[in-house]
Formats: structure tokens, sequence, C-alpha cells
């Protein structure tokens, strides 16, 4: 029996003291903190020990990040209305905000840090979607659009030829017989005069003026002449020596044409 009482006892003891290192462990109750950052130097507190901090410790409430701000090295986005000011620039706290369509007065733009919004109108940046080119690019020219349903007149309709000709031009020949005459022939009508025949009255003249005889004489026509055009040519023109006697003179006062 008394063995068993003294095994009682020691486990009884065993308790006691282990409890006690348990209260000793212990202390007063306390809000629920935990420390941040490394304790100060100083030597192992032992079991049951209270040490309090020595060096730059922290403390935050647990639970409650708002209450500090935040842990060290958290972001946030925030979301600026339009003109608010803020461009991409870094808020308290670490925070990035970003403004919707880029920074305040330039819709399409994105502003950051260590970039400058473009304004619209920037020269080298293409502002107008029907010229890709931008404001250095000119604009191609474009002709007046012509009028629906025109068509070109029609040509006028062609015309027989038909030869006009003034008062030949008479100049005196190396005999008395013949003279030189100038005949200038012009063409109407827009068809060609292909062929033809000149006719020249020319008169015999007496000493005293006397107009003795008028003979007809042809020469070919100097074809072929163009529609629209003219053609100047010079006949030598002489009768036979014994219709010219001495002291007379030959005289050409009508010259005329015939064509086709």
């Amino acid at each position: 029996m008394r063995k068993g009482s003294r095994a009682a006892t020691a486990l009884l003891a065993l308790c006691c003291t282990a409890a006690a290192g348990l209260t000793g462990c212990g202390g007063p109750a306390r809000e629920g903190f935990s420390a941040v950052g490394a304790a100060a130097p100083g030597p192992e507190r032992g079991a049951g020990e209270n040490v309090a901090p020595q060096g730059g410790v922290e403390f935050q409430q647990l639970g409650d990040p708002s209450a500090t701000g935040g842990s060290a090295g958290s972001s946030s986005t925030s979301t600026a209305p339009a003109g608010s000011g803020t461009a991409g620039g870094p808020t308290p706290g670490g925070a990035t905000s970003t403004v919707p369509g880029g920074a305040a007065g330039a819709p399409g733009t994105t502003a950051g840090p260590g970039r400058v919004p473009t304004p619209p109108g920037t020269p080298g940046t293409p502002t107008n979607p029907a010229n890709p080119t931008g404001p250095t690019g000119p604009p191609s020219p474009t002709g007046p659009p012509g009028k629906p349903g025109t068509t070109p007149p029609a040509p006028p309709p062609a015309t027989p030829a038909q030869l006009t000709l003034p008062a030949p031009v008479r100049s005196a020949a190396a005999d008395r017989w013949c003279e030189r005459v100038t005949v200038t022939f012009t063409n109407t009508g827009t068809t060609a005069a292909r062929s033809g025949t000149v006719s020249f009255a020319t008169h015999v003249i007496g000493a005293l003026g006397v107009d003795w005889a008028t003979i007809t004489t042809t020469q070919p026509l100097p074809a072929p002449v163009a529609g629209g055009a003219s053609k100047t040519q010079t006949y030598t023109v002489c009768l036979e020596a014994w219709r010219v006697p001495l002291g007379m003179h030959v005289d050409t006062r009508k010259v005329t044409a015939t064509w086709n």
C-alpha cells in the first residue's frame, strides 16, 4: 500500500509542477497583436520570463488592415472620374490611378509614369480618317464631275468641193503674145477637189487700145485642193504669135475653173 501512495504523490507533484510552468509562460490577457520585424539582440529569455522589445518593432492589429494603411508592398487600383486632374500619377499608399480614356481632355490616349499624353491635332498624328496621311499629306486633287447624259457634238456633214477664184494677178512675159497670170484657188467645201481645168479668157489689145479679139485657153487645175484650204498657182498664158501683131499685146481679164 505504501508504494501506491508514493506513486500517487509523485504524479500529483509532477502535475503541479507542469501547471506552474504553464502559468509562468502566460501573463495578463492582451489584445491580439503580432510582432513584425526582428527583436533586439540579447540573451534568450528563460521559461516564464517576459522580455520587452528593445528595437524597431511595429505592432499591427489583426483583422483590420485599413487601420494601418495596408501592409508594405500592397497596391490598389482606383478609378478617378474624367477631368479629376490625376492622369496616371502615383497616389498615397503606392496605389496607381487610371483615368478612363487616358489623360483628362485627351480621349483615346493613355498616360502613365514617364509618358506625356498626346493632345488631338498634334502634327504627325492622323486626325482625319478619310485622309490617312495626316496633316503632312495634301489631299488628292479631284476634277469636277462631268454632267450625266452629255455627248460630244456630232461632226458637221460633209459638203462637196467649191472653188472660188479672185481676180488674177498679171505680169509681163518675155514675148508680147504671152503673159504670167497668178491665180489663188480656195476650196470652201469639206471635200477635196481632186482634178479640174482652169480657163483663161485673154483679150488681144491693139496699139490704140482697141480690143480686137478674145481667145480662151485652158490649163490643168493644181489638184488636189483640200477642203477648207487654198492653193496659189502661176500660169504662163500664151496665144499664137500671128494673133498678136507688132504693136499689140495680150490682156487676160477672166479666169474660171471646173473641178470634180
